[in-house]
């Protein structure tokens, strides 16, 4: 969406979803991602703590620096990474401290289901919401830039408007590539 942004004349609004909410009480997950999922909930209550604190408009900063940070630099998954990537977003680094509380799960597993609520419980993230309409996804690796961007939200929009439209999906074939 951000590349889209840079093509269409839309404006993202950002909200936060988790995969430890969605996947909460499976128990057909494996340990590992158990403990991925474990790990997860530490990063979201910072995200809406900052969202809180100073408003929606910090989650594309703060997402962007924390994904940079465990995607691209392949950086630990704890309170020093997540205050680096605070500090690159120009967010004081003690809302880390959100990372232990359990005061912000309510929030975050209400900003989840606004989002879920909108296209089905057998479904992810992420969900786009245009003009009432909504829908999960698309996943694409590796992200499309420029006009090949605004290529795709052209179709995406195109699915959101044709009633009884539902699913496009296959298999995925190569891990997610984050250049």
């Amino acid at each position: 969406m951000v590349e889209v942004a840079n093509v269409r004349p839309v404006e993202p609004r950002w909200h936060v979803m988790s995969l430890a909410v969605l996947n909460e009480g499976r128990d057909d997950l494996s340990e590992g991602y158990k403990e991925r999922m474990s790990l997860a909930w530490g990063p979201v209550r910072v995200c809406v703590a900052a969202e809180r604190k100073f408003g929606y408009d910090v989650l594309l900063p703060l997402y962007t620096a924390i994904g940079t940070r465990f995607h691209d630099n392949k950086a630990e998954r704890n309170r020093a990474t997540i205050e680096a990537a605070l500090t690159d977003a120009g967010l004081p680094a003690d809302l880390a401290d959100a990372m232990d509380s359990t005061e912000y799960d309510d929030e975050v597993r209400a900003s989840h289901a606004d989002g879920i609520e909108r296209v089905g419980v057998e479904v992810g993230t992420p969900v786009i919401s245009v003009g009432g309409a909504s829908i999960f996804g698309p996943v694409i690796t590796p992200i499309p830039r420029g006009e090949q961007a605004g290529k795709l939200w052209d179709g995406v929009l195109l699915c959101l408007q044709t009633p009884g439209f539902f699913e496009l999906k296959r298999s995925r074939t190569a891990p997610p590539i984050f250049d």
